[in-house]
């Protein structure tokens, strides 16, 4: 009997885990590296669409998906100028395209979480405070050098999946440039318990366009179950990092959303720079690039993550099919064509258009947009063919013509 290849995934975020269970129930020798000591749990994707709900099935997860998360059917754009609702979409009407007509909204650590337990299921080696730095390789094998807790090491392996990140050491390892550009805005993300269906009746997913700020609410489980809103804001260009995050600011773009007599009950805030940038390729020899250290986006409409799942059971599909199945290995080329090619159509114009649509200013330019939604909202066909876009049902669908 024939020895299986080793698949080394770099990254224990939830990309690198996703790919690592499936791997595994390829029939894959797995292990995986992660340069954290652990998971981590800070505030970041949570909204899960259809087409991604598929594959959590497929790898056996979706139960304890569902359960740790929020089903979420609806979203809603608003006016935050008038605080009036423009339009409501109900993935209901995706019925009969889809298993799961809904969002799911399970935090990404808890996805990782879950799959870790998968993972031990398995058998498989995962191995954290692992920082990879650089790699080789030649026609038959991959090193991949790393710092451990006890000094440098080299691994070794048949073929990686790199799914370590936006600073991604094994791209740059590569010499893959990463094309784009970075918002001179970044994005304020306050949590909350107050619940904002209860105050003003809000959806799980909300967006809201105005001339002077617009905004993201969504609502998350939380570790305890007992639920949370998560508030997303741009600062201005000049705003300091101490001023973004200050008690004073963050109250008032709360309130400027929707005013309280009381204060808001705020227990985190978070900071970050938002990018657009897409490799210039997503394989280079027996290297795959998945999610982060293949593509970044901004997060309105939340297709980050989602796509960065759909990368890895691209790449296992296809090194399944070339390693385990002995089928051609253009596949490989393939696989780095179509990633790229659907990122670009699906991701990054996609998060670009959702959020120019929501920081427009021109007052008639953002009605029109407004009455765009509502038609569209109103039209079944309409509304159909704008969820199957924004939940990646398209790009499933279109990734079979893409060679």
């Amino acid at each position: 009997m024939s020895k299986a290849p080793k698949l080394l995934i770099v990254g224990g975020g939830p990309v690198g885990i996703v790919s690592a269970v499936a791997a595994a129930q390829a029939g894959f020798a797995v292990e995986l590296i992660e340069a954290a000591n652990e998971i981590d749990t800070r505030p970041r994707a949570s909204t899960t669409h259809p087409s991604t709900l598929e594959m959590i099935d497929r790898i056996g997860l979706f139960d304890r998906f569902v359960a740790e998360g929020l089903v979420a059917r609806e979203f809603q754009f608003w006016d935050r100028e008038t605080s009036t609702l423009v339009a409501t979409f109900d993935h209901e009407i995706l019925r009969n395209d889809t298993r799961f007509p809904f969002v799911v909204q399970t935090e990404q650590h808890k996805l990782a979480r879950m799959g870790l337990d998968k993972l031990r299921e398995y058998g498989v080696n995962v191995r954290f405070g692992v920082r990879a730095v650089a790699c080789r390789q030649n026609t038959d094998r991959v090193l991949v050098d790393a710092e451990t807790g006890e000094g440098p090491e080299t691994l070794n392996a048949d073929w990686v999946i790199a799914a370590d990140g936006g600073r991604s050491a094994m791209r740059k390892s590569l010499g893959i440039s990463f094309d784009g550009y970075t918002w001179p805005e970044r994005f304020v993300v306050l949590t909350i318990l107050d619940d904002m269906h209860a105050i003003n009746g809000y959806a799980f997913r909300s967006y809201f366009a105005g001339t002077g700020e617009w905004a993201n609410l969504f609502k998350v489980a939380g570790d305890d179950g007992k639920g949370r809103w998560r508030a997303v804001f741009p600062t201005a260009v000049e705003e300091t990092d101490e001023e973004a995050l200050s008690d004073s600011a963050a109250m008032a773009r709360l309130n400027r959303l929707y005013p309280l007599e009381r204060p808001y009950q705020i227990v985190h805030k978070n900071l970050y720079a938002v990018h657009q940038r897409v490799a210039e390729t997503f394989r280079i020899g027996r290297v795959l690039l998945a999610g982060d250290s293949a593509h970044v986006n901004n997060p309105i409409g939340g297709l980050g993550l989602n796509f960065g799942i759909h990368d890895a059971m691209d790449a296992v599909g296809t090194l399944s099919a070339v390693a385990l199945r002995g089928e051609d290995p253009a596949m490989l080329d393939h696989y780095s064509r179509r990633r790229r090619f659907l990122n670009v159509k699906f991701v990054q114009e996609q998060t670009v258009a959702n959020k120019k649509r929501l920081e427009e200013k021109d007052t008639a330019s953002r009605q029109a947009s407004f009455d765009i939604l509502r038609t569209t909202a109103a039209d079944p066909a309409r509304a159909r063919a704008f969820l199957l876009r924004s939940s990646l049902i398209d790009s499933v669908r279109e990734a079979a013509e893409v060679a």
